[in-house]
């Protein structure tokens, strides 16, 4: 799927996607991170990239990734 832009929507906490093919793709984040083992440091960095960067947020999310993220990010706390 070639994703060409996406927004967070505030009202609905989704993102909204647009597809290079004229597609509209909508992503509940609390569906989309509901089974996430997160801590507050991790949870606090997921919520910013939906927020400042959510191509990348929808990307992770459409790969499978999310929860490989979610533990590097995890792993950079500094302790």
């Amino acid at each position: 799927m070639n994703m060409i832009y996406a927004t967070y929507n505030i009202h609905h906490n989704s993102i909204d996607v647009y597809t290079h093919a004229g597609y509209f793709l909508l992503i509940d984040c609390n569906k989309a991170e509901e089974g996430l083992k997160t801590t507050p440091c991790s949870e606090c960095a997921l919520n910013a990239l939906a927020i400042d960067e959510p191509l990348e947020y929808a990307r992770l999310y459409l790969e499978g990734n999310m929860q490989m993220w979610v533990d590097a990010e995890d792993s950079l706390e500094l302790w």
